[in-house]
């Protein structure tokens, strides 16, 4: 296990900034002797879509597809290759931070926590994708068709390790319908997913996995984002430049194909934001991995985490963490220049 890079600095050396609104800075102001920049409110760029109108054939074929049973199941190799690709695309193992060097995944060594996210993914013809790129599977019927990744939680149950062949159960646990009715605001369907990891062969569940996306019949509407209150100051951070090129290799290692984080005229002109987006499960591997990093030889018991606010392109992010008892440590990811939470989350330790 590393020592925690030179990059996860501690608490005295972090600028505690307020966590408000994306924006524009405004003069500084000071606040418990600390210099503070404010930032006024701004929305995206585009206009807000009209709710639309869902018809009875609409909400009857979502109702038929909520009473059908559905069930993905997957195979894979933990390949250290596959891992090794991960490594130098996550700037905490990629070996850019001096002094540590990058050191490659080694067959029998202990996975790291969530990479699992790399593997087990839909492999679906071309022709097969949505309009904006991605798989049909566990996606509701039109006109639901703008995903988002809302959160999660993963509990380790038992150990897998990289060579490990591994088979994945996946099923849907949950699916809630919000605002549907009239006057109640946007239609958006919750749907919760279920996977289970095994070794191949074996009938013990090594990791426990929920997945929660919500999927909306329109896009581009207008809305500012969501201020995250109560958060502590930092016991370690590490910052971070998601590029086009950290976006591409993360959607290549997932076979992610969705546009949101490759195209940035769909991005802007069809989804209504600023820039392409950071993958949900990129931001919570960071999350995880720094974590690990800064307190080497701990175990995991389980995480639970919750998108807020999405994360752009070419923005400044610091990964943040504090412990809050000997079990427990809250973590964040919040764009340095506006503080502008993306992810909150909580690891849970497991001791001996």
């Amino acid at each position: 296990m590393l020592p925690p890079p030179a990059s996860l600095l501690s608490t005295a050396a972090v600028r505690a900034g307020l966590r408000r609104s994306l924006t524009t800075p405004v003069p500084s102001q000071r606040r418990r002797g600390v210099a503070q920049r404010i930032y006024s409110r701004r929305h995206y760029s585009s206009p807000p879509s009209p709710a639309p109108h869902l018809s009875a054939a609409n909400v009857d074929a979502l109702d038929r597809w909520i009473n059908t049973e559905k069930q993905l199941a997957f195979s894979d190799t933990l390949r250290p290759e596959h891992l090794a690709d991960l490594y130098v695309t996550l700037p905490t193992r990629d070996g850019s931070r001096h002094p540590y060097e990058y050191s490659p995944p080694r067959e029998g060594e202990p996975l790291g926590y969530g990479h699992h996210l790399v593997f087990f993914h839909p492999r679906n013809a071309e022709k097969a994708l949505r309009s904006d790129g991605t798989d049909a599977d566990f996606c509701p019927p039109e006109p639901f068709t703008r995903r988002m990744w809302a959160g999660g939680r993963m509990v380790w149950k038992r150990p897998l390790c990289v060579g490990d062949r591994t088979a994945a159960v996946s099923t849907i646990s949950a699916i809630d319908k919000k605002g549907f009715e009239p006057g109640t605001g946007m239609p958006m369907v919750f749907v919760k997913q279920k996977l289970e990891y095994r070794k191949l062969g074996g009938d013990e569940v090594c990791i426990e996995e929920e997945r929660s996306h919500v999927y909306l019949a329109t896009a581009g509407h207008r809305r500012g984002p969501k201020e995250v209150k109560g958060l502590p100051r930092p016991d370690f951070t590490f910052d971070y430049l998601p590029t086009p090129t950290t976006l591409f290799r993360f959607s290549a290692l997932t076979f992610n194909g969705h546009y949101i984080h490759l195209d940035k005229e769909y991005a802007q002109k069809s989804e209504g934001y600023p820039e392409r987006l950071v993958h949900g499960p990129l931001t919570a591997l960071m999350l995880l991995d720094t974590t690990a990093l800064h307190l080497p030889g701990s175990s995991f018991d389980n995480f639970e985490y919750r998108a807020i606010n999405p994360i752009v392109v070419n923005r400044p992010v610091r990964i943040c963490g504090a412990q809050e008892d000997k079990d427990t440590i809250r973590v964040w990811a919040e764009e340095t220049e506006s503080n502008v939470v993306g992810m909150t989350g909580i690891i849970t330790l497991t001791h001996a």
